[in-house]
């Protein structure tokens, strides 16, 4: 118990100080990737089947996606009974970037609602995958060895 609890507390530590240097650098992109974002979305947008795929998405998704290997660690970190806290650090943090953004790195970073709404949901999503496996892991604890699962 001891050794998930250390090594889910340092992976979400890890993934914090992550997401921190990607969300809270003065300059959200280098040239080069900002430039071949929009070049693919462009490319995209010429055909008939991705012309829905705008940057917006492309961005709400990609922020659902960063939020949901934090959701997953902290529910993992913080247990079964209390699986629910992965949703709590997703949204307090969110919130905390959100604001640094708007008010320190307002010249180079935006503060969007959008944003706090894609992270929540991304915390959401880890922590329900984090939830899941806790109820995996305890079912095959609880087999005796060799039964097989009654389907």
């Amino acid at each position: 118990m001891l050794h998930r609890r250390a090594v889910f507390g340092a992976l979400s530590t890890l993934y914090v100080v992550f997401i921190g240097a990607v969300t809270l650098t003065p300059d959200p992109f280098s040239d080069g990737v900002d430039g071949t974002i929009d070049q693919l979305i462009e490319a995209l947008s010429q055909h008939p089947l991705t012309a829905w795929l705008t940057y917006e998405v492309v961005e709400f998704t990609a922020n659902i996606g960063m939020f949901v290997p934090l959701g997953l660690f902290v529910a993992l970190w913080a247990g079964r009974r209390r699986w629910w806290m992965g949703i709590i650090a997703g949204v307090i943090y969110t919130v905390v970037i959100e604001s640094l953004q708007g008010l320190v790195l307002a010249a180079t970073r935006y503060a969007t609602f959008s944003d706090i709404i894609a992270n929540t949901l991304g915390a959401i999503v880890g922590a329900i995958v984090a939830r899941i496996v806790h109820g995996y892991v305890l079912e095959r604890a609880a087999r005796p060895r060799g039964a097989q699962r009654v389907r």
